[in-house]
């Protein structure tokens, strides 16, 4: 995990911040997190890595995967016409 430190930061707060996250989000795919002061607080932004997962509209029905669709639903996304870029 990258942490970057925007200003005068301190061990107690840095910990503090990581702790707050991993109580928080259980450090699911946190990659990054930027710690700034601000007054009496510090400011806390992180980032995360989400899975992806493809979602397609097919003949009405949005889909991550065929394998539910039966033999009539399969062969209509079999058939369809495929358009490239010119």
């Amino acid at each position: 995990m990258e942490i970057i430190k925007n200003g005068d930061v301190n061990a107690a707060e840095e910990e503090a911040a990581l702790k707050m996250l991993s109580e928080k989000h259980g450090g699911e795919n946190i990659y990054k997190v930027e710690l700034t002061p601000n007054g009496e607080y510090v400011d806390v932004k992180y980032y995360t890595r989400s899975p992806f997962e493809r979602i397609r509209r097919i003949t009405g029905y949005l889909v991550g995967t065929l394998d539910r669709f039966n033999n009539a639903k399969a062969a209509e996304e079999r058939e369809r016409v495929k358009h490239g870029i010119v």
